[in-house]
């Protein structure tokens, strides 16, 4: 079983990674994490605006990569055939390509719960795949109030 792994990096990614480590575990499956990065706003981008901008941007990149990378190491330590991806464009778009590109079985996401309000006004991601995948998706809730953004 191919599971990708859809994380933002933000605290709750920690428990998608305890289910994600019990179902791959589970299924014997094959864990590709994937965090994707917005696409920057035409003005922000490496070819305009001044260097302390573009200096941060690709701090930024760095750092994400690191994170998505360590949480692969340590699902390879635990045993598991896993690997991480961090790419930059819309997240629901990004999210459909590399799970048919990884031929995913399932999808893994976190939701951090905020509400229909939340939802209706800024949206949210989890629905967003919900509503126009094909294959299983696996949501987790992250119900501490400490853990949501």
């Amino acid at each position: 079983m191919n599971i990708l792994v859809a994380v933002d990096l933000s605290e709750a990614t920690p428990r998608v990674m305890q289910v994600t480590e019990r179902v791959a575990r589970q299924s014997e499956g094959k864990v590709r994490l994937l965090h994707v990065a917005e696409a920057e706003p035409d003005f922000m981008g490496y070819d305009a605006g001044p260097e302390v901008v573009r200096d941060q941007v690709a701090k930024e990149f760095r750092d994400e990569h690191k994170s998505i990378q360590a949480y692969a190491e340590q699902l390879r330590e635990a045993g598991l055939d896993a690997s991480a991806r961090l790419i930059q464009g819309p997240i629901v778009e990004t999210v459909f390509n590399e799970a048919k590109r990884f031929e995913a079985d399932m999808l893994i996401v976190g939701s951090h719960g905020f509400g229909a309000i939340y939802d209706l006004l800024i949206g949210s991601i989890s629905r967003g795949i919900l509503k126009d995948t094909d294959i299983p998706v696996l949501v987790v809730p992250i119900r501490d109030p400490s853990l949501r953004p």
